[in-house]
């Protein structure tokens, strides 16, 4: 997908921006953390994150051969530093996706809709309803996806659904089921804005924040919307609960007696 996306570092690295790299990236990102002073520590942790992404074996055998033979398998050999005296040589390939359990949260927005519809597709040509409904939820939060069956004569008819939808900027997947066929249409779903909170004595702001941040936030575009209605006093909504009142007093002081509550008295 084509996104405007900040320097990935592996500092901010994580397990869906890792999808905007290839091979290359991975060493070049790693030579340039060797300098930081944490590298070490959390070396663990970005292997982990590269593995959710890229195949990675170690080479124990550094002959020029078996380099032969990684290369062939169209993985990428290189070093990575795993401590601070030592360099180990690994090859690495990224990971492909193929078929719909290749799909994933992290994955589903790194994807076109034309590779979407092409994994599709080499799902055995059952169609959307084919799908479970994890993988179908997967998809669905990167994609706005519309189906049709209808006969084979019929789909292309002028300003029908399968028109408008090109108009729109879908992409389509056409599965022919005998005499009908199933209109699959994809659109790559706009990234919701993730906004920073920021507390101090003139207010609540709001800052521009990296994606993966623990204090991000989904802002609704009608988040500040203010209803009319909102301090409006509804009798349909009002219960024996809205009557209730709690005192923390004996009641025996509170002079109250029940008679003289009637059932026609106002409140």
């Amino acid at each position: 997908m084509a996104t405007d996306k900040k320097l990935i570092t592996l500092k901010t690295l994580n397990k869906s921006n890792v999808w905007e790299l290839q091979e290359n990236d991975v060493f070049r990102i790693w030579s340039a953390g060797e300098k930081d002073a944490d590298m070490t520590e959390n070396i663990n942790r970005y292997i982990t994150i590269l593995r959710s992404a890229f195949e990675i074996e170690e080479v124990k055998v550094d002959r020029p051969e078996v380099i032969r033979k990684y290369e062939m398998r169209g993985m990428c050999v290189g070093l990575l530093r795993v401590d601070e005296s030592n360099k180990v040589k690994y090859a690495i390939k990224k990971r492909p996706i193929l078929r719909v359990t290749d799909l994933t949260y992290e994955n589903i927005r790194h994807i076109s809709a034309a590779k979407l519809l092409e994994v599709i597709e080499r799902n055995f040509g059952g169609g959307w309803d084919s799908l479970s409904q994890s993988i179908k939820d997967i998809i669905e939060s990167g994609f706005d996806i519309s189906t049709t069956t209808l006969p084979k004569d019929r789909l292309h008819k002028p300003g029908g659904l399968y028109e408008k939808k090109m108009e729109d900027g879908f992409d389509v997947l056409e599965i022919p089921k005998g005499l009908w066929t199933e209109a699959i249409f994809a659109k790559e779903k706009p990234e919701m804005v993730k906004v920073k909170m920021r507390y101090d004595e003139d207010g609540v702001h709001f800052e521009d924040d990296d994606a993966d941040s623990d204090e991000d936030v989904d802002i609704k575009d009608d988040y500040y919307k203010s209803d009319e209605d909102d301090d409006a006093f509804d009798d349909d909504k009002l219960t024996e609960e809205s009557y209730r009142t709690t005192y923390d007093t004996d009641p025996d002081e509170l002079g109250i007696e029940a008679e003289e509550v009637g059932d026609d008295d106002d409140y």
